[in-house]
């Protein structure tokens, strides 16, 4: 397969990628930052070609990695679970090294980034956060780490905050079992719960109960 460049054609379709041609005839395609590298007349052996094909791969399944973290950072775990539905393991490694040095993947940095996210918009109890931390497959002692100053009590009164406005004109009786089990749904502890209710209620008064 090997021979020499002929050709170094941009693809019509994505500019991003080059289209090699060997001896005349279309050979593979690359990235273009790989065919950079690259110049006509120059001959490629078969072990060449092996070497920038799986250049070409780690470069495709970086952009698919990147693409990820575009929406939101994500675990380790996740870059390697997403990045492997496509690619090798191998390839998968090579990725998250190269993420790593680039400070673009950080378990540690994930993890204070979802439970800071939680708590402004969707505050969980602190049991309901390890656990989709653990299924996003952070490692526990960062998880422990991440939790250490964690409030629970201040993130049951956010939800709560947000529920009550859902809530409010409803008879007392409804009022406090809805909510109550709302908390309870998002993980957060009955004591907890308990506490941040009977507070809406005082705060709330009688009067904004309908009769």
């Amino acid at each position: 397969m090997g021979g020499r460049i002929t050709a170094l054609r941009v693809q019509k379709r994505n500019r991003n990628r080059v289209n090699v041609y060997l001896d005349g005839r279309f050979a593979f395609g690359l990235a273009a930052i790989e065919a950079a590298r690259l110049r006509v007349g120059q001959v490629l052996s078969d072990e060449d070609i092996a070497r920038l094909r799986q250049r070409d791969t780690a470069e495709r399944a970086a952009e698919r990695a990147l693409g990820l973290l575009s929406y939101r950072p994500r675990s380790e775990a996740e870059i390697r679970e997403r990045v492997t539905e496509r690619y090798d393991q191998e390839t998968a490694v090579e990725v998250l090294e190269r993420l790593r040095r680039s400070g673009l993947v950080d378990d540690r940095e994930f993890a204070r980034y979802w439970i800071q996210s939680r708590f402004q918009h969707n505050p969980r109890g602190a049991m309901a956060l390890r656990q989709e931390l653990y299924r996003k497959g952070v490692d526990e002692s960062i998880i422990e780490e991440a939790m250490a100053e964690y409030d629970e009590e201040e993130a049951a009164a956010r939800a709560a905050e947000t529920a009550r406005r859902k809530l409010r004109g409803l008879p007392f009786d409804i009022f406090r079992r809805r909510l109550t089990e709302y908390l309870l749904r998002r993980g957060f502890p009955y004591g907890i719960v308990q506490t941040v209710i009977q507070q809406v209620l005082a705060d709330a008064g009688p009067e904004k109960f309908a009769e």
